[in-house]
């Protein structure tokens, strides 16, 4: 009789173990495939030195339209600035970064002895997960339209950047930032040029600025609209 009362209470223990190691198994499989609550970051890096800019760094997140950058010389002081990214294109660059399965396992590089253009990183970051690839030069379709989304963002910067500049320190200096501005915007290079309208208008709207550079500030703000 006892030893009935011992196999049958082990074989219940048995079992209960057993169904705890189940529901804990489900339980982390669950938790796997609930998407995170946090929000994903995609960062685009390039060191290419020798060029300028030598340092390129853009962040930005899934859940807000503030980003930040970073565009400098190497031995420049580091530091990012805050900029913003329309909800379109951060949905954009969210949706060829799932295509490239969030850089996991990904190898982009040609493998070619091509010049080097630069080292390139793209990173994905949620919830203490980390995935990124390295490349010179790459011909997967997904990966070189987000590249080419990137330096455009970084080149938008570095006109902002300028027409501020000139704003404030070498007002006979604008239309020549505006001219340099129009180049990359007629090749359409750039990913939001209606970032610049205000700093557009400001020098539309100042007589403090020469006539001409006025008058390209308007004609600016109606080919961007």
């Amino acid at each position: 009789m006892r030893m009935k009362r011992f196999v049958a209470a082990l074989a219940l223990m048995v079992f209960l173990g057993g169904s705890v190691a189940l529901a804990s198994a489900q339980a982390r499989a669950a938790a796997a495939s609930t998407p995170s609550s946090q929000p994903a970051k995609v960062t685009f890096r390039r060191i290419f030195q020798g060029s300028s800019p030598e340092y390129i760094e853009l962040s930005i997140w899934d859940d807000q339209k503030t980003a930040t950058y970073e565009i400098r010389q190497m031995d420049d002081d580091p530091g990012p600035a805050p900029f913003e990214v329309g909800e379109a294109l951060r949905t954009k660059i969210f949706g060829l970064t799932a295509q490239l399965h969030n850089f996991q396992g990904q190898d982009l590089d040609v493998h070619r002895k091509i010049a080097n253009l630069g080292e390139k990183t793209f990173r994905w970051e949620q919830a203490g997960v980390v995935h990124e690839t390295k490349f010179n030069y790459t011909l997967n379709q997904a990966a070189a339209q987000l590249l080419q989304i990137f330096e455009g963002l970084a080149r938008q910067q570095e006109h902002y950047e300028l027409i501020t500049r000139r704003m404030r320190y070498d007002r006979l200096g604008i239309y020549d930032a505006l001219l340099q501005f129009e180049s990359d915007l007629n090749r359409g290079l750039l990913p939001e040029p209606q970032r610049l309208v205000p700093l557009l208008e400001q020098i539309s709207n100042d007589p403090k600025f020469v006539d001409v550079a006025r008058q390209r500030a308007r004609m600016l703000i109606g080919k961007i609209h």
